[in-house]
């Protein structure tokens, strides 16, 4: 044990010069990044994989992490995708049954420096006053703050920052059984593989395509259905993913998209997007399905959302489901089109499977 109490000190510097410390876990050096955090008390290995989160430095608020180690089947991606973690205890020993791994290992491996023993309640309180914003955190010996501080100076906002292509897959590939009864395309933006899960289990067979692929690409598969993913980033500086959205929708054929796809969606219908001051980012946001009048418990992950006035305005838009802690659009859907999306992300099915129900909407679409 004593190895640990001896760990090396550790600090992280915000862009307005705020400090905190902590504590080195495993990997060490330097990690630049936007700060946000995550209020999931469970699935913290979901979260360090997921594509959604390139660029950003994650403060979990459960107050232990790593604690069940991690598995092989519970990624979402094929490595770590924040930029650093963040954290309040550490666990250094792990217990749960199955084939696991410590959380250390699992970091040091994917070279994803972190930090503990930091006080993340009043970390997470300052971000909630002052707003995201881009941090480092640091754990060399003898740390020269005010070069840290030049340096950070120099990381770019994530407002206007385009990180899809740091993501998406670089080639074309095929998920699922070739024998199943419907063919969807799916435009890679940093697709979670849940989401692919979900849609193989339903009967398609799934070719996933990089995000700069061309529409001809896509159509010249022949799919039956269209699917825009998750992903990272700004939404607008997309414009292929836009301008494949509007060829998708002047074909008529089924459309659907998640996060960063519904946002997509919404730009290629003329409903602007806006950089959030907080973001959500947890596993038990509310939701309010306007048609059924039913309340959905979600799993999200965005700090971008669309406008909406431009959605109200536009009658060829109707607002499907809400978000109940702030009322921002949380759904749309195409009104004269085969297309919806939502902001959340159902695959997760946080808490009772609550959204699942959206895939087999889509899939109904395709019948």
């Amino acid at each position: 044990m004593n190895k640990y109490k001896s760990r090396r000190k550790a600090l992280i510097i915000l862009e307005d010069g705020t400090i905190f410390y902590g504590k080195s876990v495993g990997f060490g050096g330097l990690s630049f990044g936007e700060l946000c955090f995550n209020t999931g008390m469970t699935g913290y290995q979901e979260i360090f994989t997921d594509p959604s989160y390139n660029g950003q430095i994650m403060v979990m608020t459960n107050a232990h992490i790593g604690n069940y180690g991690v598995v092989k089947n519970e990624i979402e991606s094929d490595s770590v995708k924040i930029a650093g973690l963040i954290c309040k205890n550490f666990s250094f020993f792990y217990s749960r049954y199955g084939d696991t791994e410590s959380l250390q290992d699992f970091l040091n491996k994917n070279k994803i420096v972190c930090i503990s023993d930091v006080d993340t309640r009043a970390l997470v309180s300052y971000i909630r006053d002052n707003g995201f914003m881009n941090a480092v955190i640091c754990t060399e010996l003898n740390p020269d703050i005010e070069k840290l501080k030049i340096q950070l100076k120099k990381i770019p906002s994530m407002a206007g920052l385009e990180l899809a292509s740091n993501v998406s897959t670089k080639e074309s590939y095929f998920y699922g059984d070739k024998q199943s009864k419907y063919k969807v395309a799916v435009l890679d933006l940093g697709v979670k593989m849940n989401i692919l899960r979900n849609l193989s289990k339903r009967n398609c067979y799934l070719k996933v395509f990089p995000h700069s692929s061309s529409f001809k690409d896509m159509e010249g598969w022949e799919p039956d259905a269209y699917f825009i993913s998750n992903g990272p980033g700004d939404p607008e500086p997309l414009e292929n993913a836009i301008n494949i959205t509007k060829k998708i929708l002047d074909t008529g054929k089924p459309l659907f998209g998640i996060c960063l796809g519904h946002q997509v969606i919404a730009l290629a219908n003329n409903i602007k997007t806006y950089k959030m001051k907080n973001g959500h980012r947890g596993i038990n946001h509310p939701v309010i399905n306007l048609n059924t009048g039913k309340g959905e418990i979600t799993s999200q992950n965005h700090g971008f959302a669309i406008n909406k006035k431009d959605a109200e305005k536009n009658k060829n838009v109707e607002v499907t489901h809400m978000h109940l802690n702030d009322n921002t659009i949380a759904g749309i859907r195409i009104k004269d089109k085969n297309c919806f999306s939502v902001q959340y992300h159902p695959e997760a099915s946080a808490g009772p499977h609550d959204s699942s129900y959206l895939f087999d909407d889509f899939i109904a679409m395709i019948t």
